[in-house]
């Protein structure tokens, strides 16, 4: 199954000038879903997982799965305000400003080995804020793993000393 089929793809959106991947037709496909799902565990072999770090939002569809599949917890990393206990929060820079992400501060404990997901790898950013959370909380990140990735925005590059991997490249 070719999952590139179920990537739409839209001109401007959500600005001039971006050229956004849709994922919704390919969770719209049963099919494409678990062979996605699928895909994206493989990638991971047989590592031992505590806890499945998803970004919000896109990245919570496919990290929920996998934290069932691997029967690991789930952890939530949201935008500022709407995760309701104490967090911790780190910023990151987007093209025009900052931006910040947050993480209750009791998510995981010492020595929790870390599977990070999200949707897209784009800038990097949002990622190795991510990993800064994971990390500050004693987090071990075996791996960071992502649906697709835009590789001609480099974000590779500020996550470079973890394992990196997608399904898609784009």
């Amino acid at each position: 199954m070719n999952l590139q089929d179920y990537i739409r793809t839209i001109n401007d959106f959500p600005k001039p000038g971006v050229v956004f991947k849709d994922i919704t037709p390919l969770l719209n496909s049963p099919e494409a879903t678990t062979a996605c799902l699928n895909q994206l565990l493989a990638m991971l072999g047989d590592q031992k997982i505590d806890k499945v770090v998803g970004i919000e939002s896109r990245g919570f569809f496919f990290a929920t799965l996998m934290a069932q599949k691997l029967n690991a917890g789930f952890v939530p990393i949201r935008k500022p305000g709407k995760l309701p206990h104490t967090t911790i929060k780190r910023s990151y820079a987007l093209e025009y400003g900052d931006d910040h992400i947050e993480m209750h501060i009791d998510a995981l404990e010492k020595g929790d080995r870390v599977l990070l997901h999200d949707d897209v790898l784009a800038t990097g950013g949002t990622a190795k804020a991510a990993c800064e959370l994971i990390e500050h909380l004693g987090g071990h990140i075996v791996q960071c793993n992502f649906l697709m990735e835009l590789e001609f925005l480099n974000g590779r590059n500020k996550i470079a000393n973890y394992d990196v991997q997608s399904v898609l490249k784009f």
